[in-house]
């Protein structure tokens, strides 16, 4: 951190999205080594729990506080969040966020921020000096921009790679109806609002080693300089327990690169369904392949046991080479562990149109797309098809292995400068602000 006298305060306003907060909280902590700031961070009560967790962890109690917003609904407290939210009343909570507009005003008037950093859904939080970051990417906000343009099918489009399927678009078409109604007033540009409110720059959760030509080409469209943030990945985390938990010492007896790890975020739900081809492709692979598969349920199916939730005699057909974890596992630990061979997840940069970040990695050699005919759920014989590429087919898995490494180590490298990029332009827009007040 540098020596100024002066600190400067941020006031960080993220979506009620753990995909959300913590990108917000890492790079709280990123940007507080590199300058003075202290940082307020905005949610809902239900999600302060984790947030203080993150804070007690990182030791930040001095540098970061929490600040309740309050929501006037009739979501119950507990459905304050997207997690354990019932995919159903994901659309309700949006608008309900918009609630919180005067509760915000009232904390903007109270604790007097040199600048407020918002997020997506929340185009009126950018009432003083205020900076927008999207916890996505830069394929994805080019896709955006084609949509609310118009411009989705546009053949002179330069990027082929990035392409969407019929009913991707249906369904993008419903989101974007309901956004520009309910949380852009029926602006055309959707969330391109947010670009044109931001203070000179918007920041992106990405890296040029890895999006580079994609952040030029919103930087052009939306007519904004765009700072990329880097990844915010969580370290790998030396706590004993975690190193020592079940699952890792499980993987420590499987070879190199044997291990499908399979999770799909703490706020998505499986339906039974899906759960059922997910565990048919896991049991068509070969038995060279091994997994760790986390399944995670809402809080009202509590009681509903890993037994009862997979098919009948699937953990004993399989636990020679799988186990099935409910809830939490070190997934840091998992994916950097030598014996984990590939990861099978929504791919989601956040979850909205995850099949642009598929695409996006696809075309990076980093990733197999795992087929599937229109909107219906995925296969068995197509996850497990896939799977065998990545594992069992050396050739192909290895390369898509070793282009990850290349990937993630040149966003490493860029990572350091970006953060002081960043930190630097918050400084000097908080210093523009005080100087102007």
């Amino acid at each position: 951190m540098d020596s100024e006298a002066s600190c400067f305060r941020i006031l960080m306003f993220p979506w009620l999205a753990h995909g959300h907060i913590f990108p917000y909280l890492e790079l709280a902590r990123r940007i507080l080594k590199k300058k003075n700031f202290h940082i307020y961070l905005c949610s809902t009560a239900v999600n302060f729990n984790s947030i203080n967790s993150f804070i007690e962890k990182n030791s930040l109690q001095n540098s970061i506080e929490t600040v309740e917003i309050h929501l006037h609904s009739d979501l119950p407290p507990h459905y304050h969040t997207t997690k354990n939210l019932p995919t159903n009343l994901n659309f309700t909570l949006i608008k309900a966020f918009q609630t919180t507009k005067s509760s915000f005003s009232d904390i903007v008037n109270t604790l007097k921020p040199d600048l407020v950093i918002y997020d997506i859904f929340q185009p009126w939080a950018a009432g003083i000096p205020a900076v927008h970051f999207a916890a996505l990417g830069a394929a994805k906000m080019m896709f955006f921009h084609r949509q609310a343009t118009g411009c989705s099918d546009c053949d002179h489009f330069p990027f082929p790679a990035i392409y969407i399927r019929p009913h991707e678009k249906k369904r993008m078409d419903g989101v974007f109806d309901f956004m520009r109604t309910h949380v852009f007033d029926d602006d055309g540009d959707v969330f391109f609002v947010n670009y044109k409110l931001s203070s000179e720059v918007v920041l992106l959760k990405t890296g040029r080693a890895l999006e580079g030509k994609y952040i030029d080409y919103v930087s052009t469209a939306c007519g904004r300089k765009l700072l990329p943030v880097g990844p915010l990945v969580t370290d790998v985390c030396e706590n004993a327990e975690e190193s020592n938990s079940d699952v890792m010492k499980w993987l420590s007896k499987k070879e190199n690169h044997s291990t499908v790890y399979i999770s799909f975020g703490s706020e998505c739900f499986l339906s039974e369904e899906e759960i059922n081809e997910i565990a048919k492709g896991l049991e068509l692979c070969d038995e060279r392949v091994n997994f760790v598969w986390v399944v995670r349920f809402p809080v009202e199916d509590k009681t509903i046991t890993i037994e009862e939730a997979l098919p009948l005699g699937f953990l004993d057909r399989v636990k020679d080479r799988g186990i099935v974890v409910s809830g939490w596992a070190p997934q840091a630990n998992i994916l950097a562990h030598p014996s984990t061979g590939a990861f099978v997840c929504h791919c989601g940069w956040s979850s909205l149109a995850m099949f642009v970040d598929t695409r996006m990695l696809e075309e990076a050699g980093a990733c197999v797309e795992v087929s599937r005919e229109g909107d219906e759920v995925f296969k068995g014989e197509d996850i497990a098809n896939a799977i065998r590429k990545v594992i069992v087919e050396e050739s192909i898995g290895e390369g898509l292995r070793l282009r990850a490494r290349e990937l993630g180590e040149k966003m490493r490298i860029e990572e350091e400068q970006l953060i002081d990029d960043v930190a630097e332009h918050l400084r000097q827009l908080c210093l523009r602000n005080k100087g102007n007040v």
